[in-house]
């Protein structure tokens, strides 16, 4: 059946197979509209069923939660951090609209898209090594877990150790402002007249180093290549000299493992000894000997 012409100024009428099409679409939809109704009415009959006395749990539960999430955020130290969190958006959003229409984000983000085209081969390459790296990481981090508390405290500290110098610079600094501006508006207009000048070199130094390295590029590319051709012409001897050192260090490991052994028995030995002497609770003319095994 062809389409009803239309008149001057008067869309035509759709064709039969097109309303059945658009009838056949619309009952589609309207079907997976009522699947997912119906599966959403199930899975909250399944929630809330009160026969298994789920459903009022449930309820005081979500009821309990949200009246405690109402009170806390009502609180002074929450109505701050939104505060913050608000101050902090409105900043991004003043701040970062003039970065993203400034000039230098063009060149920025084409660094960035030249940056991440040249790195992803690179990440696929190192990906397996950076796996097994941070593999060995981790153990070694679980095994030096118990000295984490000594570092910890020795850190704390440092850091009380320092928080008087910090501060009494920090006041140094702060009467010292005019002194300091003085000093920046000097520096400022002796450097001021030597930038031409250094711009300048820095354009022919970059000029000659671009030279410098379009003519060694091919030097150092045979280098390589001849060195890569030694180390694989003489891989077997690095491989055998390898396992000569591992050899070495595997007979040389007990005579390490009884000289480290009685150097903490010595150890052991000779703090007894100075905790004997420095004790204040020791008598007179008796003296503690712990002689190594």
């Amino acid at each position: 059946m062809s389409p009803i012409p239309s008149l001057p100024g008067i869309p035509g009428m759709p064709s039969r197979e097109d309303m059945l099409r658009m009838a056949r679409s619309t009952t589609e939809i309207t079907g997976q509209l009522l699947d997912t109704a119906g599966n959403i009415t199930k899975i909250a009959v399944n929630t809330f069923d009160p026969r298994a006395g789920s459903g009022a749990e449930v309820l005081r539960v979500l009821s309990q939660t949200t009246a405690d999430l109402a009170e806390a955020s009502a609180s002074p130290q929450a109505q701050e951090a939104f505060y913050r969190i608000v101050d902090t958006l409105t900043r991004l959003g003043t701040s970062g609209a003039p970065l993203a229409v400034h000039p230098v984000s063009e060149p920025a983000q084409a660094l960035l898209t030249a940056l991440g085209d040249n790195l992803l081969p690179v990440l696929d390459a190192v990906e397996p090594a950076v796996e097994e790296a941070a593999d060995a990481l981790g153990e070694l981090v679980e095994a030096t877990s118990p000295i984490v508390p000594a570092a910890a405290g020795l850190a704390a500290g440092a850091l009380l150790a320092l928080t008087p110098l910090i501060r009494a610079s920090a006041e140094i600094l702060r009467d010292s402002a005019p002194e300091l501006r003085r000093i920046a508006d000097a520096l400022t207009t002796a450097l001021a007249p030597l930038m031409p000048l250094q711009l300048a070199l820095a354009e022919r130094a970059a000029a000659a180093g671009a030279g410098v390295v379009r003519a060694a590029l091919p030097p150092l590319a045979d280098l390589t290549e001849a060195a890569a051709a030694t180390t694989k012409a003489a891989r077997p001897v690095l491989i055998a000299g390898e396992e000569m050192v591992v050899a070495g260090l595997e007979q040389l490991q007990p005579l390490l493992i009884g000289t480290a052994s009685r150097a903490g028995r010595f150890a052991r030995a000779a703090a007894v000894r100075v905790q004997a002497a420095m004790s204040p609770a020791a008598e007179q003319g008796v003296v503690v000997a712990v002689a190594p095994a």
